[in-house]
């Protein structure tokens, strides 16, 4: 199993991007699982489960592990999946729900963390927008990467992301004075 796979193509991101698949992907970043594991975690029938694993797997995001008989156990391709697909219409609204779900954490994570933000609504609506630019103005060093076939560690894909984000921070400056006002820093 990688520790990091960089998902460019929008055919992936649209594969992932149905609601089953990406809740067996989240039920297998736990340990990896049988067919009749993830059915009964989902309440679904085995041969939709069974349909939606092929169709991971030929996507490259699920491997088989072993099998057990007739059984066969399932795991992710990789340990983390950073969605950096180019903007495609049939992706677009589940990656700007995916922006808006981690915006939302961040400042969930930032109030746990006990900082006082005075306008919370305001502060994740500038986090996803945030999130949206870095995303999109790096998108061709990611695709290189992956194009590259590039094995990255978590720690490396960590310290790649902050670089690119430091990249941009001249254009994104503003932006981050607002943030700093929306928060007791």
């Amino acid at each position: 199993m990688k520790e990091v796979l960089i998902i460019t193509e929008p055919e992936t991101v649209k594969v992932l991007s149905e609601e089953t698949r990406f809740k067996i992907l989240q039920l297998l970043r736990m340990r990896p699982m049988t067919i009749n594991e993830l059915s009964e975690a989902l309440g679904r029938e085995r041969t939709t489960v069974y349909r939606h694993i092929k169709t991971l797997e030929k996507a490259g995001l699920v491997e088989e592990l072993e099998s057990h008989g007739n059984e066969r156990v399932y795991s992710r391709s990789a340990r983390i999946f950073l969605i950096k697909a180019d903007p495609d219409e049939s992706v677009e609204q589940f990656r700007q729900a995916y922006l808006q779900v981690e915006a939302e954490r961040l400042v969930q994570i930032l109030e746990k963390a006990g900082f006082r933000v005075k306008d919370r609504a305001e502060l994740i609506r500038l986090a996803k927008q945030v999130l949206d630019e870095i995303e999109i103005r790096s998108q061709p060093v990611l695709k290189r990467i992956s194009q590259a076939e590039i094995e990255l560690t978590e720690v490396e894909l960590f310290h790649l992301l902050n670089m690119l984000v430091f990249m941009q921070s001249p254009e994104l400056s503003e932006k981050a004075k607002k943030v700093r006002e929306l928060m007791e820093l």
